[in-house]
């Protein structure tokens, strides 16, 4: 009786662990998704305010710099909110 409840309790954590899994997949992808969107978008705010080919370079070396910077201010901050804190 008592290895079928370790059984149990096995399957149910497996499972826990696979939708847990799964669910963080995708969330990622529906990020990415909204990633190349925004992507897109900005990219073609950035020829329409800056027609120049030579601008509109410097422009979006500009804009790499600025998500980039951005990018790793938020996954700093939330590995610092998702860390577990010891007792």
């Amino acid at each position: 009786m008592n290895t079928l409840n370790k059984e149990t309790k096995k399957k149910i954590a497996l499972h826990s662990e696979v939708r847990e899994k799964t669910t963080g997949y995708i969330l990622a992808a529906l990020g990415l998704v909204a990633g190349l969107a925004w992507n897109d978008a900005i990219s073609s705010a950035i020829k329409v305010i800056f027609p120049l080919e030579s601008n509109g370079l410097i422009a979006k070396f500009i804009y790499a710099v600025v998500i980039t910077i951005a990018i790793v201010m938020i996954s700093t901050s939330l590995l610092k909110v998702l860390e577990p804190k010891e007792c």
